[in-house]
């Protein structure tokens, strides 16, 4: 189902109109929910730090985890203590909050909210009730709280909202759920405080954004690592090589079309956002190499055996692009702090 949907938004627009009444339904209640808001019927709670919301317009992968990583590390250098705050998609936490450390099992707290905790180094808090998780991190005595994804959680009183988008497939066909991958209309962009756009921008919905408004993003691809961290293996190694690539990400390709570009030849094997990857699907009758995604990876530990690897990516922004994001998002954060 999730393979057809994604067809359907990205590449087949004209399919997706007989969707397009309960896109309307949905548009409504969007907009039916932010007004309240807007007009004071329904309040947002503030935890008591300020509060920077790293999200997306649509569903699906688009970079927010690992730019939720850089952030931290960059106001962490700035001498503020960063608090971490994600749903914890997949785990068994539920409402919450439920504290994420390093050694944290996946099907407690989910696979990004782990990747969160090991790559930030930083406090780490999951749970549906996201207002209640960012208490959590105030009473542990942070100075600031990164939400990763959440923009439409406007329950939480934020600061600072940045908004990550896809450069290859923008906003899809440009319709809101469930009709396209839309969680909002576009017209959102004009009220958060920064655009990342991760990759080229060759969309043409993203014609449309002001090119001086966006700051530039890439993933990089680190060296491959073994599931049981005992190994690494520079990604170079591995072109002209036959390998398995795993992905269960909200966009396989990108991680396909990211080895490919190394020279490596794939047998492709694509699998739901989040899935609980087992033995036997990873029992492949070839027994060559498999490359999976950081995010599949903390979910096959326990299944490690000399074959398998993980590719772990980073944020990369240009020194100018960095510097911007960072300036905008301190003074929100110094702003919110000094009128507290």
């Amino acid at each position: 189902m999730e393979r057809q949907l994604t067809q359907l938004w990205y590449h087949e627009r004209a399919r997706a109109a007989p969707l397009q009444p309960l896109a309307w339904l949905y548009g409504a209640m969007i907009g039916l929910r932010r007004s309240m808001y807007r007009s004071g019927l329904v309040r947002a709670a503030a935890a008591g730090r300020p509060v920077v919301v790293v999200g997306n317009l649509t569903v699906g992968g688009t970079g927010k985890t690992p730019l939720t990583v850089w952030l931290a590390r960059a106001l962490g250098a700035q001498g503020l203590q960063v608090g971490i705050i994600a749903r914890g998609y997949g785990g068994s936490s539920g409402r919450g909050p439920r504290r994420v450390d390093a050694g944290s099992r996946w099907q407690d707290v989910g696979d990004e909210p782990l990747i969160l905790a090991r790559r930030s180094g930083c406090a780490t808090v999951v749970g549906s009730d996201r207002l209640a998780a960012a208490r959590t991190l105030v009473g542990a005595g942070v100075d600031l709280i990164l939400a990763d994804d959440g923009l439409q959680h406007l329950r939480l009183a934020r600061d600072c909202e940045i908004v990550v988008v896809d450069g290859a497939r923008g906003f899809g066909n440009g319709r809101l759920l469930p009709a396209g991958p839309l969680r909002e209309t576009t017209k959102r962009l004009r009220t958060v405080d920064a655009i990342v756009v991760n990759g080229s921008a060759t969309h043409p919905t993203l014609a449309a954004l002001p090119p001086a408004g966006m700051l530039a993003m890439q993933l990089e691809a680190g060296e491959a690592v073994s599931l049981d961290e005992q190994r690494r293996r520079p990604l170079a190694s591995f072109q002209g090589e036959r390998v398995h690539a795993v992905a269960g990400i909200g966009n396989p390709q990108r991680f396909f079309t990211e080895l490919r570009a190394r020279g490596i030849e794939l047998i492709e094997h694509q699998f739901p956002d989040h899935h609980p990857l087992t033995a036997a699907e990873l029992a492949f009758a070839e027994r060559l190499p498999v490359l999976m995604t950081e995010k599949d990876a903390v979910k096959c530990r326990e299944l490690a055996d000399e074959r398998l690897w993980y590719v772990p990516v980073a944020a990369q922004l240009p020194a100018r692009d960095a510097h911007e994001l960072l300036s905008r998002v301190l003074a929100k954060v110094r702003g919110a702090a000094g009128g507290a």
